[in-house]
């Protein structure tokens, strides 16, 4: 029996084969997947796209014509609208940790809005030493700041507490989740320059769309991390996420995070708006509901492999997937090949920040035989992922949002994956 070149480095570290990141990090996977040219006639033969000059340039670059099924997925929207809803981000299908702005996902209340950027004003106004309104080109005049994270809605995999396992791609059941260069104003410096209140808690957020979205905000956390957002990966918010201003409240539930922002109501207490009193809520097994859960649990996803990502011969395959926390950085991904019976440390992608996504790894020789895949996160709180008995143990299956449960993907003996409850 011919014995592999990978054979004394990827050791196996958990069962069914899962080797993780010892392995992954002293043999790299192109030992097991690389073809040499011994035995390969060369050819000198010019490849199809030089024998001919190839297009001009264009005023604003577009996805390659053979990656134009690309797109964001899962798209639902309320009866009787095309425009009140949810896109979802297609993760099993890109790399990295960056969203590209056009697959970032979408939540919407009442459609986009088409803001002119010279008539949009924000107003700064309620508990405050004197009230103050900004133009774009105003606030463009103060120190801009960048930073990563990622965004989260809150009902994100909410699918995952049904009775029976849906059959949905990795971003049709987890893709309400997206991240981001974001550049602009950190909100603390124009609540210094209106004068807070001493009584002031809150902040109350709301968007210039149809719906006048609005959220409270703590105080606290509009003084630490808030960010008015102009910019998105370098260029200008896109109207679908915000245009031409929104906010963004890194590691709380999307919705707080209000698009198209307009004004922000300094005040002793929580507007108690739709938003956080019959929606944004989460019901408990006893019937009461957790009210202002703001922050995204810590959470991770493989998204490779996953449904319509199966695999072909038995061999050695790459576990990859994503990891994040709300409350900070992760600092451990553990993966298992056998259902949770046993676990091996995944490989994180360096760097590791700060309520990011985070890129693991891990090295899988796979025998051909049916197989479970997981991948649970640790965040720098200890916090750990939980699994679905103990979510639903905490929550009940009733409650809609912050669903973090570890997913189960099922590897059959043909290669193909599906969602399954373990």
């Amino acid at each position: 029996m011919r014995r592999d070149a990978t054979d004394d480095l990827l050791l196996p570290e958990a069962g069914n084969g899962l080797c993780g990141r010892r392995s992954l990090l002293r043999a790299g996977l192109g030992l097991a997947g690389g073809l040499g040219l011994a035995g390969i006639a060369v050819a000198a033969e010019r490849p199809p796209g030089s024998l001919a000059p190839g297009a001009g340039m264009r005023s604003y670059g577009a996805p390659s014509r053979h990656v134009a099924d690309l797109t964001r997925v899962g798209f639902s929207s309320q009866p009787g609208t095309d425009g009140s809803g949810v896109s979802r981000t297609p993760l099993e299908r890109l790399e990295g940790t960056i969203t590209p702005n056009g697959l970032f996902f979408e939540r919407h209340h009442a459609g986009v809005p088409d803001i002119h950027p010279d008539a949009h004003r924000l107003l700064l106004h309620g508990r405050v030493r004197r009230p103050l309104r900004f133009s774009l080109a105003a606030l463009h005049r103060y120190p801009l700041l960048t930073r990563t994270w990622f965004l989260e809605c809150s009902g994100n995999s909410a699918a995952l507490a049904a009775d029976v396992p849906p059959q949905r791609r990795c971003g049709e059941l987890h893709g309400l989740i997206s991240q981001s260069e974001f550049t602009g104003v950190p909100l603390a410096l124009l609540l210094d320059e209106a004068g807070v209140d001493p009584a002031a808690r809150w902040v109350v957020a709301e968007g210039a769309d149809g719906a006048l979205l609005n959220r409270s905000v703590p105080l606290d956390k509009a003084l630490d991390d808030a960010l008015l957002v102009l910019y998105q990966n370098g260029e200008p918010l896109r109207p679908e996420n915000g245009y031409p201003l929104r906010l963004l409240l890194p590691g709380f539930e999307g919705n707080m995070s209000i698009k198209w922002l307009h004004r922000l109501e300094v005040a002793d207490r929580p507007a108690m708006s739709r938003e956080e009193t019959a929606k944004y809520t989460d019901l408990l097994p006893d019937g009461q509901a957790r009210q202002f859960t703001f922050e995204m649990g810590v959470k991770s996803v493989i998204t490779s492999p996953s449904p319509g990502l199966g695999l072909g011969a038995p061999g050695l395959y790459q576990i990859s997937g994503l990891a994040w926390s709300g409350a900070g950085r992760v600092r451990r991904v553990a993966v298992s090949a056998d259902g949770g019976r046993s676990w091996a440390d995944a490989a994180l992608e360096m760097p590791v920040q700060d309520r990011c996504l985070t890129r693991f790894r891990a090295a899988w020789r796979w025998n051909g035989a049916p197989a479970v895949l997981q991948s649970r996160a640790e965040d720098e709180t200890g916090a750990v992922q939980p699994t679905r008995t103990e979510w639903l143990a905490a929550n009940g299956p009733r409650s809609f949002y912050h669903y973090n449960a570890v997913q189960a993907w099922a590897v059959a003996a043909d290669g193909s994956v599906s969602n399954v409850f373990a």
